[in-house]
């Protein structure tokens, strides 16, 4: 596209929280935002997808109004502030959603346009190949077999390409990456890591499937220089002190043995994403509490209004209606609010509430400490396992040089 050239139309994706709504509410939440936003002065075509964990409506909207000839961008981008059409979006947008009771996005100015499923990801600090690798990671916690991972990517939102008989037989992608670039090229899995290459995650498979015991995750140091293990002094022994340097360092670290290195660390890479899955939950929970949290603190507040009107009748009822209409209106929306997240009419304490968020966040940052201990060990003994077979390949393909050159003298 040419920098003056412009568009015929416009595209919104309008995206909503996993199973937090139905396809026919959101599409009804997508018509009503056409409606506030463009006025009945733009032709639009509504769509909504539900083949994803979230549910999103795709909004494509003529870019002339037809009623004033001018663009979209010339009606609603005025004064100095750029983009003030998206801006008004996201507000109309959030507006809509919070009247629903759906969730939103609570710093919009950190975002453009992203869907809550890149949003939450964006807010752990994962990039488009950390979002691809979450989503492959709740496929494997969910497949009972390799076939069966295969098959149920598509749940998940990924696209999977198996090719056994070709040198890269696995590559990736998201489905969203493939609905916002047509053109984008799927990823090799052993781009993505060793974690992700087809026996690892055959091995991570077996591991959830419960075929593989879990190593516990204490640190042993043991003195290896009174007794060399095995695969060191071979190491030592054919000159490779590099694969025999790093086999030291493994041991005298974790206490894991060269040939328990596999093992171990596709173990330990499974624990960690468990635990990757049990923080989003945790952070999901919290999040949801904090919405209710602000609504209650705000019935309490005025509950005061509808206790004392119960106690009036007649002339000083209708005069304290007169006089406190407006909180006795709020209160009316706000209590319809509190009955709707709770319409069984157990409402909990404030108190009880912020105890509750207390509780998950602390449990939260101890999770994060236990995550980011098993991810550096599951990566480290990764490296070190790739790096020794690396070695080992490198003196084969010496080795057959080697005695090559020897048949030919």
């Amino acid at each position: 596209m040419e920098a003056d050239e412009v568009p015929q139309a416009q595209h919104i994706i309008l995206s909503f929280a996993p199973n937090e709504i139905l396809p026919e509410r959101a599409m009804e939440i997508a018509d009503e935002l056409c409606h506030r936003l463009l006025k009945e002065q733009y032709q639009c075509v509504l769509a909504v997808h539900e083949d994803h964990q979230h549910i999103h409506a795709h909004i494509v909207f003529n870019n002339t109004n037809f009623v004033t000839g001018k663009t979209f961008e010339t009606e609603h981008n005025q004064g100095k502030k750029s983009e003030r059409a998206w801006a008004e979006l996201r507000t109309t947008s959030d507006k809509i959603c919070k009247e629903h009771h759906l969730s939103v996005i609570q710093h919009p100015e950190h975002t453009k346009g992203k869907s809550h499923f890149e949003w939450d990801m964006n807010r752990q600090g994962l990039s488009w190949k950390a979002r691809l690798k979450y989503a492959i990671d709740q496929v494997i916690m969910e497949s009972e077999n390799f076939e069966d991972f295969l098959r149920k990517c598509a749940d998940f939102g990924v696209l999977v390409n198996y090719n056994p008989d070709h040198k890269i037989d696995l590559k990736f992608m998201l489905v969203e990456q493939k609905e916002n670039n047509p053109r984008a090229k799927m990823t090799r899995a052993k781009t993505l890591g060793w974690f992700y290459e087809t026996e690892q995650i055959k091995n991570r498979i077996f591991q959830y499937q419960g075929v593989m015991t879990y190593v516990p995750r204490t640190k042993i140091h043991q003195n290896v220089q009174q007794s060399e293990n095995k695969f060191i002094q071979d190491a030592i022994d054919r000159g490779n002190m590099k694969a025999a340097s790093i086999a030291k360092n493994i041991i005298a670290e974790y206490g894991v043995e060269p040939e328990q290195i596999r093992q171990i660390a596709v173990s330990e890479y499974a624990h960690s994403r468990h635990l990757l899955s049990e923080l989003n939950s945790i952070n999901t929970e919290i999040e949801d509490l904090k919405i209710k949290l602000k609504v209650l603190k705000k019935y309490r507040k005025l509950k005061v209004y509808g206790e004392e009107l119960k106690t009036l009748d007649g002339r000083q009822a209708k005069k304290y209606r007169k006089e406190h209409s407006a909180e006795l209106n709020e209160y009316g929306e706000i209590r319809k609010q509190v009955l709707e997240f709770y319409p069984s009419g157990h409402i909990p304490k404030v108190e009880n509430l912020e105890k509750r968020i207390s509780n998950l966040e602390n449990d939260l940052s101890a999770k994060n400490v236990e995550f980011r201990q098993a991810d550096k060990k599951a990566r480290e003994l990764a490296n070190a396992q790739q790096t020794i077979e690396e070695y080992i390949r490198q003196e084969q393909i010496q080795d057959h040089q080697k005695k090559k050159r020897n048949d030919l003298e």
